[in-house]
C-alpha cells in the first residue's frame, strides 16, 4: 500500500510517500516558514495556516512526480491530527479527507508525538520493541516507555517550558535571531566551557520530571546589565546548553535504569543537538544502552514519519478511520492515542 504522509502541526508543511508493502520511504519534501515567521520573533498561527494552504498540494504533486506515481496509486492519506496549532491542523486535515474521499481510500489521522517517536524506524539503525523515548521539541521535553505501537507509558515530562522552549527563549535574550535554538547552539560551539556555571533544575529530584523557565530566569541574571560582546554570548550559550544537555542526559540514564530497557530513542527538534547527541552516547558506552536517533533531516517536523506511523498502525490493526467527518485535536495526549 502506498502512503501519503502529511504533516502541518506548525510551521513546517511536509509531505512524504511511504510504501507500507516494501517497508520503504520513496521520498519526502518539507517547507519551512521560518524566513516569512523571522520578522515577527515566533510563528503566527494565522500565517502558518494560510501558507499551509499554499503549498500543500504543489509539494504533493511535486513528490508524486518525482516518485513516477498518480494520486490514483494512494492507498490511505495519513496527516498530523494534533497536537499543534489548530488553524494549521486544519488545513492539513482537510487536505487528506478531501483527496481520500475523492479517491475513495482511507483517511488516517495520526498524533504528532508518536510519528517522533517512530521516526527512527526509518535510520538504517532501526530500534527493536521496546525502548524509552526521549521526545524533545520546541513543544513537548518528555521521556515516554515505548513497548509496541500504541502502547506508550509516560515516565515524565516537563513542568513548565520544553527545552525547545527554552532554547528559543534563550536565544532572544542573547539577542539572537529566530528560531533561536539552533543560532544557540552554533554560538555556543564558540564558547568556552566552564566559563559560567547555570543551574541544572531538578537534577537531583529523583524522578524524571523536568523543568526549564528558572534556567532561562538564571540566563536572564547573568545577561542583565553585562558587557555582552560576542565571546560572554558565546560563552553563556555553551552554558546554558551544557546545562540543558547535563538534565537530559541524567534523566534519560535514569529512565533507562529505572525500566530496565536497553534501547533509546532520542526524537524532535533538540534531538539534532551534536552535543546532546555525544553526551548521550558517551554515557551509553559506560551505562549499557544503545542510542538510536533519526537522520537530521528527520528530527524536525516532516511528512515521512507520518506516513509510517500510519503504515505501522495498519499493520497492528490499530487504524480504523470512520468516514470523512474529521476534526483536530491541537491538544492531545499520547497515551490517550494508543
Amino acid at each position: 500500500m502506498l502512503i501519503l504522509g502529511v504533516e502541518t502541526s506548525c510551521d513546517e508543511t511536509g509531505v512524504a510517500l511511504y510504501d507500507a508493502g516494501a517497508a520503504r520511504l520513496l521520498g519526502h519534501v518539507v517547507h519551512s516558514q521560518v524566513d516569512m515567521h523571522e520578522a515577527y520573533g515566533g510563528v503566527v498561527p494565522e500565517l502558518a495556516s494560510r501558507d499551509h494552504v499554499r503549498r500543500l498540494v504543489p509539494l504533493a504533486r511535486h513528490l508524486l512526480s518525482k516518485a513516477g506515481r498518480e494520486p490514483a496509486d494512494l492507498g490511505a492519506v495519513a496527516y498530523t491530527e494534533g497536537p499543534g496549532l489548530a488553524g494549521a491542523l486544519l488545513v492539513g486535515a482537510s487536505f487528506a479527507h478531501a483527496l481520500a474521499a475523492a479517491l475513495g481510500v482511507a483517511a488516517i489521522g495520526i498524533h504528532h508525538l508518536e510519528g517522533h517517536l517512530l521516526s527512527p524506524l526509518l535510520s538504517a539503525r532501526a530500534p527493536k520493541f521496546p525502548f524509552v523515548a526521549l521526545l524533545v521539541s520546541g513543544g513537548h521535553t518528555q521521556l515516554m516507555r515505548v513497548e509496541g505501537v500504541g502502547r506508550y507509558q509516560l515516565l515524565g515530562e516537563t513542568q513548565d517550558d520544553a527545552a525547545g522552549e527554552a532554547f528559543d527563549k534563550t536565544a532572544q535574550l542573547l539577542g539572537l535571531g529566530y528560531p533561536g535554538g539552533p543560532a544557540l547552539s552554533r554560538l555556543a560551539e564558540r564558547g568556552t566551557p566552564g566559563r559560567h556555571r547555570l543551574p541544572r533544575p531538578m537534577l537531583a529530584s529523583g524522578d524524571l520530571e523536568f523543568s526549564f523557565s528558572g534556567l532561562k530566569t538564571a540566563v536572564l541574571l547573568l545577561v542583565r546589565g553585562a558587557d555582552a560582546n560576542e565571546q560572554f554570548r558565546a560563552d553563556v550559550a555553551r552554558a546554558f546548553q551544557d546545562a540543558i544537555v547535563d538534565v537530559l542526559v541524567a534523566k534519560s540514564a535514569l529512565a533507562m535504569e529505572t525500566t530496565g530497557y536497553t534501547r533509546l530513542v532520542v526524537a524532535g527538534g533538540v534531538g539534532a543537538n551534536r552535543q546532546l547527541r555525544a553526551a548521550l552516547d558517551a554515557r551509553a558506552r559506560t551505562g549499557g544502552f544503545d542510542v538510536y536517533y533519526p537522520e537530521p533531516e528527520l528530527c524536525t517536523d516532516n511528512g515521512a514519519m507520518i506516513a509510517l506511523a500510519a503504515a505501522l498502525r495498519l499493520r497492528a490493526g490499530l487504524a480504523t478511520p470512520s468516514g470523512h467527518a474529521f476534526s483536530v485535536r491541537p491538544r492531545w495526549d499520547l497515551q490517550a492515542s494508543g
